[in-house]
């Protein structure tokens, strides 16, 4: 059993990582006949903080990963093909935006039919765990079906807007709230029907594991908004599918998640548009504060791990009890280093 447990691990983890890291130098190559080099001069834009041009579109390499992997190792079936199918068109929506830079509300637009497509195929919440006790559940599929589509949608803007600043931070990140959904996962692995979710999730961890490599400062390629959008997708699918566990994410990408949450909240109320960026983000204060790109990928990359054993270890009510502490420390903070900037 444990050496089979190994087997349906290492192998897929291996294929995907090597996929990725192979595929990955080849776009950088492609970036600039396909015209998704992301050049700083002439953009004026305050969140922009690289000197010099980048290729973008890391969503291609991760989604050849990750369908070339899941095809070899998962049954197909209708559910692995709508998710693959959802993830082409996050990917395409990435490289649209990549190339013409799309309007945000254009993107949320396509995001949401993207989330629609594994939905459609079954895939949903059926419930969800009271922090304050007991459970909820959906009876209707309609219900259901638009918290999960919700859900997913907004682990994409979650990991786009607070996850993506500076080099190799969203890819750490992914990584490692993708092996904590694993070892979620792993406590129902007499389960044979958790099993594929166990793939995917591993799948997701070594795809961005082989983009790393390029992503890492100095970073020669960038996720761009496909790969962080991607990276959202199939986190938030690899959640509802792993007995439902949306808590033990939101706990996992708790900084992102709260400082998306600050960030779109301090737009509001300075009369912007809470969709379009600037430079208030955590990351964009840590440099502020002298820090270096690497040393802020490091804070993203051992908060999240922090949090994601944190997560593997409570319960519902104490999850809760973890995010708004999470939520309150982070906001002193981001409050603090925006005061000290002055």
């Amino acid at each position: 059993m444990v050496q089979d447990l190994l087997n349906l691990l290492i192998k897929p983890l291996v294929v995907s990582t090597l996929v990725a890291f192979l595929s990955t130098p080849v776009i950088i190559k492609l970036a600039s006949k396909l015209k998704i080099i992301d050049d700083p001069k002439g953009k004026n834009h305050p969140k922009i903080i690289h000197s010099k041009p980048i290729p973008r579109g890391g969503g291609i390499p991760i989604l050849l990963a990750v369908t070339t992997t899941l095809l070899i190792f998962v049954p197909i079936d209708k559910h692995i093909i709508a998710i693959l199918v959802g993830a082409l068109v996050v990917t395409i929506m990435g490289f649209l935006d990549d190339r013409f830079d799309l309007s945000p509300y254009i993107r949320l637009a396509l995001g949401f039919i993207a989330a629609l497509i594994p939905i459609s195929a079954g895939i949903g919440i059926s419930f969800i765990s009271n922090p304050l006790g007991g459970t909820l559940i959906f009876s209707s599929f309609l219900v259901s079906s638009i918290f999960s589509i919700l859900w997913i949608v907004f682990l994409m803007n979650i990991l786009n807007m607070g996850a993506k600043g500076v080099d190799g931070q969203l890819s750490g990140v992914v990584v490692i709230a993708a092996f904590t959904i694993a070892a979620l996962s792993l406590f129902y692995s007499a389960d044979i029907t958790q099993w594929p979710v166990i793939i995917l999730a591993v799948v997701t961890a070594g795809s961005f594991l082989g983009f790393l490599f390029w992503h890492k400062y100095p970073q020669k390629i960038m996720p761009g908004y496909g790969g962080a959008t991607l990276a959202g997708y199939l986190l938030g699918i690899a959640s509802i599918l792993s007995t439902t566990k949306v808590g033990t994410l939101m706990v996992v990408l708790g900084v992102p998640l709260i400082d998306t949450g600050y960030t779109i909240l301090r737009r509001i109320m300075s009369g912007k548009s809470p969709v379009w960026g600037d430079a208030g983000h955590l990351h964009h204060r840590l440099l502020d504060a002298g820090l270096s790109k690497r040393q802020v990928a490091q804070v993203y990359w051992s908060t999240t791990a922090i949090l994601g054993i944190l997560a593997l270890n409570l319960n519902s009510q104490y999850k809760f009890y973890t995010m708004i502490g999470v939520g309150l420390s982070l906001g002193g903070l981001i409050l603090w280093l925006a005061y000290r900037s002055k």
